[in-house]
C-alpha cells in the first residue's frame, strides 16, 4: 500500500495572492506617505495593521494551508507586515519631529525681552492730543509758548484790558492764592503768555500757549474747574478777521476732519475787538434734540451747538500795554478748550470721565489721541 499522496498543488486563497499582497502593502504605504500629522497616522495604523485589515485576514488564511505551503506563505505575509510596520516606525519618527519643531517655534520665548506681563499703561489723551495741536501750528510756522500757572494780576488781568471791576477778577470766579489784594492768582486763561511773548519778542508773532488754568467752575459734563486751554496769537502788519477766520477753518479742519460745522457768534472780551464765540455743532446729538422734547441732550441742553472757544482781533489797547503800535499792526487772538476739543475728536460726552483716573478710560487711548 503507498503512502498518502502529498504533492499536490494546494488552492492558495485570494487573500494570500501575491498580487494582492502586494497591493496591500502598496495602499498601506501609500496611506502612511500621506499622513501629515500624528493622529491621520494612527487611523492609518488601525486601518491597515488591525485584525480586520487585509494583511490581518491574510495571515489567518495561512491556517487552511496545507503544512507544506504554510512556510512559504508565512514568509510572504510576514515580509509584508515588516514593510508596513517599519514605514509606520519612519513616518511616527518624521511627524514627531515635525511636531517638536512645531512647538518649538510657536512657543519659542526670548528670554532676553524685556518683560510685558505687567500692564504698560497709556498716557493721558490730553497730554497727547495737546502734543497734536501744537505739533499742527509749527506745521504752519507758529511757536510753542510756556509759562507760570501763578500769575501776577497785572499778567493775568491788566494787561488784558479787564478792568478791576470785571465780575472775572472776583473771588467767585478766580483762585486767588492769598488774600484777594495779594496780586497773585492761579491764571484763569493762557493769555498771560501772549502778554509776555509780546513784551520779549517785537513782531511779527505767531505763537500758540498750551496749558493748565484753573477757574472756580462746577464740575459737570461741560465744565471743570481745571482744565487745559490752547490759545493762539498773531501780530503782524496788515492781519484781519479775514485771516482769523481762514486760521480757525483750517484749524478745525485739522482737529475734526473735512466738514466740521462751525458757526461764529459776536461776542464780547475786552482784550479783543471784534469778538466772537466759536461753536460746533454738538457730537452727542449732531443737532436733533433742538425743539424735539422726546429727545433732550443735557450735552447741549437742547440748543444744537456747543461752544468751543472765543476770538477776535487784538484790542489796540493790549498792544499799546505791551509797546507795540497799534497803528502799525494789528492782531488776532483766539482760545480753545483742550478738554472740550477732545470731546469733539472722540465723542466723549461727559468731561468729568477726563479726570476721575479711572485707568481704562485712558488705556484705551494708548500712546496717542
Amino acid at each position: 500500500m503507498s503512502a498518502p499522496n502529498k504533492n499536490f498543488d494546494p488552492v492558495v486563497p485570494a487573500a494570500l495572492d501575491p498580487a494582492n499582497l502586494q497591493a496591500g502593502v502598496d495602499a498601506a504605504l501609500a496611506a502612511i506617505a500621506a499622513a501629515q500629522d500624528l493622529p491621520a497616522l494612527k487611523q492609518v495604523r488601525l486601518e491597515h495593521t488591525s485584525d480586520r485589515s487585509p494583511l490581518a485576514l491574510a495571515n489567518r488564511e495561512i491556517g487552511a494551508l496545507p503544512p507544506s505551503a504554510k512556510a512559504d506563505a508565512g514568509k510572504a505575509v510576514g515580509a509584508a507586515r515588516g514593510r508596513v510596520n517599519q514605514a509606520l516606525k519612519a513616518r511616527e519618527a518624521e511627524l514627531k519631529e515635525a511636531e517638536r519643531e512645531r512647538i518649538l517655534t510657536a512657543e519659542r520665548v526670548d528670554v532676553t525681552m524685556i518683560n510685558d506681563r505687567e500692564p504698560v499703561g497709556a498716557r493721558h489723551p490730553i497730554h497727547t492730543i495737546s502734543e497734536h495741536i501744537a505739533d499742527a501750528f509749527v506745521s504752519i510756522g507758529y511757536g510753542v509758548v510756556e509759562g507760570p500757572e501763578l500769575e501776577s494780576e497785572w499778567f493775568n488781568f491788566d494787561a488784558l484790558n479787564i478792568d478791576r471791576d470785571h465780575p472775572a477778577r472776583t473771588m467767585q470766579d478766580t483762585f486767588f492764592v492769598g488774600a484777594a489784594d495779594s496780586g497773585a492768582v492761579l491764571r484763569t486763561h493762557t493769555s498771560p503768555l501772549q502778554i509776555r511773548t509780546m513784551l520779549a519778542q517785537q513782531p511779527p508773532v505767531y505763537v500758540v500757549c498750551p496749558g493748565r488754568v484753573y477757574r472756580t467752575d462746577e464740575l459737570d459734563a461741560t465744565h471743570t474747574p481745571v482744565f487745559h486751554q490752547v490759545e493762539g496769537l498773531a501780530v503782524d502788519k496788515g492781519l484781519s478777521m479775514v485771516d482769523l477766520k481762514s486760521t480757525l477753518d483750517w484749524f478745525a479742519a485739522t482737529m475734526f476732519g473735512e466738514g466740521i460745522v462751525t458757526r461764529l457768534r459776536p461776542s464780547y472780551f475786552p482784550f479783543t475787538e471784534p469778538s466772537a464765540e466759536v461753536d460746533l455743532e454738538c457730537f452727542a446729538c449732531r443737532g436733533e434734540s433742538v425743539g424735539n422734547p422726546d429727545r433732550p441732550c443735557r450735552t447741549c441742553s437742547s440748543e444744537g451747538w456747543i461752544e468751543w472757544g472765543g476770538c477776535g482781533m487784538v484790542n489796540p489797547r493790549v498792544l499799546q500795554s505791551c509797546g507795540i503800535d497799534p497803528d502799525e499792526y494789528t492782531g488776532f487772538a483766539f482760545g480753545m478748550g483742550i478738554e472740550r476739543t477732545l470731546m469733539f475728536r472722540h465723542g466723549i460726552t461727559d468731561m468729568r470721565d477726563l479726570v476721575e483716573g479711572d485707568v481704562r478710560f485712558t488705556t484705551a487711548f494708548g500712546m496717542d489721541s
